[in-house]
C-alpha cells in the first residue's frame, strides 16, 4: 500500500483515539469483501493506519465493484501497543457498495471501552 498523504483509493478510512484526542497511528486493519455465491469473506488487503490515523491504497479502482466489504480494525492490538487494555479485541465495519463509480470514507472513533463509526465524507 501507498504511502501518500493522497489516496486514489475508493475506500478510505480515518481512526481517531477520542480517548487521547489523537490520530490512532499503527493500527493493522485489513479489507475483505463478500463473495455472494460461496458467502464466505475474501481478503483484500492488510495494512496499519499511519500517523495521521489513515491508510490510503486499501484498493484500486480497478478492483472495487459492487458488492458487501468490510473494515477490521485490530483494536485490541493497538491499545496493547499502548499499553494498556481494551473491551474491544477488534472493531469490524460492514457496508454496501453498489455503485463502483462512488466512493466510501469510513471513519472509526476509538476509546478504550468504545467505538463510534459514521457514513463519513472525504
Amino acid at each position: 500500500m501507498g504511502s501518500s498523504a493522497k489516496s486514489s483509493s475508493p475506500i478510505t478510512t480515518h481512526v481517531l483515539n477520542t480517548g487521547d484526542g489523537v490520530p490512532a497511528a499503527r493500527v493493522a486493519l485489513s479489507l475483505h469483501h463478500l463473495d455472494p455465491r460461496m458467502a464466505i469473506w475474501s481478503l483484500i488487503t492488510i495494512g496499519n493506519t499511519n500517523e495521521d490515523g489513515r491508510c490510503p491504497g486499501l484498493i484500486t479502482s480497478d478492483a472495487f465493484t459492487p458488492g458487501l466489504y468490510k473494515i477490521r480494525f485490530e483494536t485490541g492490538q493497538y491499545w496493547e501497543s499502548l499499553g494498556q487494555s481494551s473491551f474491544y479485541p477488534y472493531v469490524e465495519i460492514v457496508f454496501t457498495i453498489s455503485d463502483a463509480d462512488q466512493s466510501c470514507h469510513v471513519p472509526l472513533l476509538v476509546s478504550k471501552y468504545s467505538y463510534s463509526t459514521y457514513r463519513g465524507s472525504q
